[in-house]
């Protein structure tokens, strides 16, 4: 029988942020399944979308600028997994967006 030869590190990292990725997406839909929570369709449509292109391109973005290199979903994309895995769980609040460029409310 022959081996396979060992992948390199850079390879095996890439490896394991595809099936940790594919494991969240999951997750949370099985998630929502069993909790009855009814996802938007967008959700829905975001959840099948990012698995399709995890598993066809070992990634869900394009520009490398908008993720770290060997992951396998953008900031942006792990921002919306995590809210849509909350919303699942059943948990109140979205997460919060930051208050943008508005001024600081002054206390005199």
């Amino acid at each position: 029988m022959k081996r396979k030869a060992p992948l390199s590190p850079y390879e095996a990292q890439k490896a394991a942020a595809k099936r940790a990725a594919l494991n969240a997406l999951k997750r949370a839909r099985r998630t929502a399944d069993k909790a009855g929570v009814e996802l938007s369709d967008w959700e829905g449509e975001f959840l099948g979308s990012v698995t399709d292109r995890v598993k066809t391109y070992g990634r869900a973005f394009g520009d490398p600028e908008k993720g770290a290199p060997g992951q396998a979903l953008s900031a942006m994309q792990a921002v919306k997994l995590k809210e849509i895995a909350a919303k699942a769980k059943g948990e109140k609040k979205p997460m919060g967006r930051g208050r943008g460029f508005r001024r600081k409310a002054t206390e005199e």
